[in-house]
């Protein structure tokens, strides 16, 4: 498609960068010089694992690793996990899809559609009340209001408080309104519910050993205590009204072993206020972490039937839901059957807030009578920052082991040992007992060395092939090591902005030729979590079936008439997002830089925002490479083949009349369809209309294969150039330039 150039990686200034080099030149060489060890042997050993180190980093670590918003003190990395809430819509309890696919906007904002998670830990943190995350939500509809209580896990105290937030346009935006209950100890799933004109809560609270129950003094954030109602460590406890009792389910959390998270009890009552009787049969489960007896969530009636919501952790604590039909439920039995939620889980894994991860639900009934629910998701397994600190750990260790044994078999273990005499210190010579252990320690490991020296000389290609593979195996160590001490959970999120999460549609254009690039496409774009769908426009040959393609999101062939780089552009009344994500099926880079691209579009929807820039000067008017910009610090124009850009607006724009005679010229060379959009945004606008996001990386792989329109380059450029005086005298000249380097977050250096 367009021309592109290869990016190179942005340089990090974390921790590597911060290091100086002054400890290197000074203490370190005092040191080295008093060590038995050789000199050369261990400033080789760790100059090569620091440059190694140094340069994964770099390009790796770099490319996809989040940082915390500074401006937060809270949403930083927590063993339970990083947990968020989403808002699902439905007809039924049965047929509830998430807010984005309703097509719900946000009038003060780019975001359009709103997007799960609407709730994360950002907004109690921005608040002044910094959180980890937010977990166990819980509805309360107050007329045409809705409430949203739910634990906050405090990053003070690590402990969750009740938090409450209040939204207005059923649920798209949220507003946090405070803690509305805290207590010394840890608190968590707030199931709020109304009785006799009075609203309560009933948190769980097993830390204190007790199921407690406080009432609204001044709703929703004054609470008071109304009563013990069990003297026991419940946690997750749900009630409701069925049949002429209140039937409250819990699970005592003083179980051990196989019975954690798997035990169910039922208790019984003719008042939520108690007194409360066990049923005889408890406890319902006992030993069965998959079968949902830990509550996850409200239990609700749908067409005259009794539903429970249930926790599988047979995995990880919070797996997935469950629901289960409540066949029979009275003081005597209780029985219940598996059913189907039907609500589909992503195939984005890590890159998706609750790919890994989906514990509790509460749905209810609108006035409409359509229903609402909200969920809590995570992208990240229960522990996963211990295992990662861990792992880390393991490979660092391993890397230590190695360069040992390259000491013994390069001899640096024998020079040690043959400057131990020389080197004996003081408090050893005095000590004949221990001197005598040491010298038949280091004569044994001497007598090692050198027998495996023997079986593995440096010198010959056998031994020269040996300590290629370990230095091999020692970079993957360091790799590794740097990777999970480093580089975070492993997910490449999407950026929020204005508070709220937004998606969009990539538009890509080939034809049959490049049917193995648009599969390796497909398979890497559709993880990104903000994609919604991936629209192929198909020019030319026989079409795939979108069936062939391995995508976690639907692929849309667009089949053309005819074989035009206009179709880009054309206007496609199915595509769903405000935003759209034109790249070419020749470009590869992380999801997070397309993540950063997409944030920047939002912040500036008026613009065309990508990943190659260009400066589009002189008399007459020149199309030169990136490295024309960059030598002159600034740029006018952004290829199309990589830009966001508002679907609506652009297209129309493209295809308007003004852009006839423009877009029969891009017929005729079949080329410049990119530098046509930037003249009709210039065209239109007398501000900035481009911007630029640089990526850490990007591959074209076209460059693998012969199907590339640009494969004599200069050729390519001397048609782009006859395109800008075409389009000079069509549209009026380009803006001057604006330079790189002007964000705060460094994103277009």
């Amino acid at each position: 498609m367009g021309e592109k150039k290869s990016v190179r990686p942005v340089r990090s200034r974390g921790f590597w960068g911060s290091m100086s080099p002054r400890i290197g030149l000074t203490r370190g060489w005092s040191f080295l010089g008093r060590s038995p060890f050789p000199v050369a042997f261990l400033l080789g050993s760790m100059t090569a694992s620091g440059l190694v180190a140094v340069v994964f980093y770099w390009f790796v670590v770099s490319a996809s690793r989040r940082t915390p918003d500074p401006a937060l003190v809270g949403c930083r990395p927590d063993s339970e996990g990083s947990w968020s809430v989403g808002v699902f819509y439905g007809k039924s309890p049965f047929s509830l899809s998430p807010i984005e696919l309703h097509g719900s906007s946000n009038p003060n904002s780019s975001a359009w559609p709103i997007a799960n998670p609407v709730l994360t830990c950002a907004g109690p943190s921005s608040a002044g009340y910094p959180s980890n995350f937010v977990a166990d939500p819980f509805l309360y509809l107050q007329d045409s209001v809705l409430y949203l209580f739910f634990e906050s896990k405090s990053t003070t105290a690590m402990k969750g408080d009740i938090g409450v937030a209040r939204s207005f346009d059923h649920g798209g935006t949220w507003e946090f309104l405070g803690i509305a209950l805290e207590e010394p100890w840890h608190l968590s799933y707030p199931f709020v519910f109304s009785y006799q004109n009075q609203i309560y809560m009933m948190p769980e609270g097993n830390k204190k050993g007790e199921l407690r129950l406080y009432r609204a003094v001044k709703f929703p954030l004054k609470w008071t205590l109304e009563k013990v109602i069990i003297r026991k460590p419940l946690i997750d406890a749900s009630l409701i009204q069925y049949e002429g009792n209140f039937w409250l389910f819990g699970s005592d959390f003083s179980r051990f072993g196989v019975e954690k998270n798997a035990e169910l009890e039922i208790w019984y009552s003719s008042s939520p206020l108690g007194p409360w009787k066990q049923h005889p049969r408890n406890p319902i489960y006992r030993i069965d972490k998959s079968l949902g007896a830990r509550n996850g969530g409200r239990p609700f009636i749908y067409e005259g039937s009794l539903y429970r919501l249930g926790q599988d952790c047979s995995e990880t604590y919070g797996r997935r839901l469950q629901i289960y039909k409540i066949e029979k439920l009275n003081k005597e039995e209780f029985q219940e059957v598996p059913a189907n939620l039907r609500i589909e889980e992503s195939k984005k894994g890590r890159n998706a807030w609750n790919g890994i991860r989906h514990h509790h639900l509460d749905t209810q009934q609108l006035p409409s009578g359509n229903w609402i629910a909200v969920m809590d998701g995570d992208r990240v397994p229960s522990g996963d920052s211990i295992r990662r600190f861990i792992t880390g750990c393991t490979y660092t260790l391993l890397l230590f082991f190695l360069v040992m044994v390259m000491s013994i078999l390069v001899g640096a273990a024998n020079c040690c040992l043959a400057s131990n005499r020389r080197h004996e210190y003081s408090w050893l010579r005095t000590r004949m007992h221990l001197n005598f252990r040491a010298r038949r320690y280091i004569t044994c490991i001497k007598s090692y060395g050198s027998s495996i020296r023997s079986r593995v000389n440096p010198k010959t290609c056998t031994g020269k092939l040996v300590l290629s593979l370990l230095v091999l195996l020692g970079i993957s160590f360091v790799c590794m090591s740097v990777h999970f001490l480093t580089e975070g959970n492993g997910a490449e999120e999407a950026y929020i902005y204005e508070g709220q999460y937004s998606q969009f549609t990539m538009v890509t254009m080939t034809y049959e030729a490049r049917l193995w690039n648009l599969k390796l496409y497909v398979k890497h774009y559709s993880q990104c979590e903000s994609v919604r769908e991936i629209v192929v426009v198909w020019n030319k040959g026989k079409p795939p079936s979108e069936s062939e393609f391995d995508s976690a999101v639907p692929v849309r062939i667009r089949v053309e008439e005819q074989n035009s780089l206009n179709n880009r552009f054309k206007v496609d009344p199915l595509i769903k997002t405000r935003a759209v994500l034109e790249l070419d099926d020749d470009i590869l880079m992380t999801c997070n830089d397309i993540e950063k691209g997409f944030r920047v579009w939002r912040e500036n929807p008026e613009r065309l925002v990508g990943f190659y820039p260009r400066l589009i000067d002189g008399s007459p008017l020149q199309y030169r490479n990136e490295r024309y910009a960059r030598g002159k610090n600034g740029y006018n124009v952004i290829l199309t083949g990589a830009a966001f850009m508002d679907s609506e607006y652009a297209f129309n724009k493209y295809w308007s009349e003004i852009a006839r005679e423009g877009r029969n010229f891009v017929d005729h060379s079949f080329n410049c369809e990119d530098l046509l959009m930037n003249f009709l945004y210039a065209n239109a606008s007398a501000v900035r209309t481009v911007e630029y996001v640089h990526p850490a990386w990007a591959i074209d792989t076209s460059k693998l294969s012969t199907a590339a329109i640009s494969r004599n380059t200069q050729v390519h450029y001397d048609i782009r150039t006859n395109c800008l005086s075409k389009f000079l005298s069509l549209y009026g000249s380009l803006p001057s330039r604006w330079e790189f380097g002007t964000r705060v977050d460094g994103w277009d250096r």
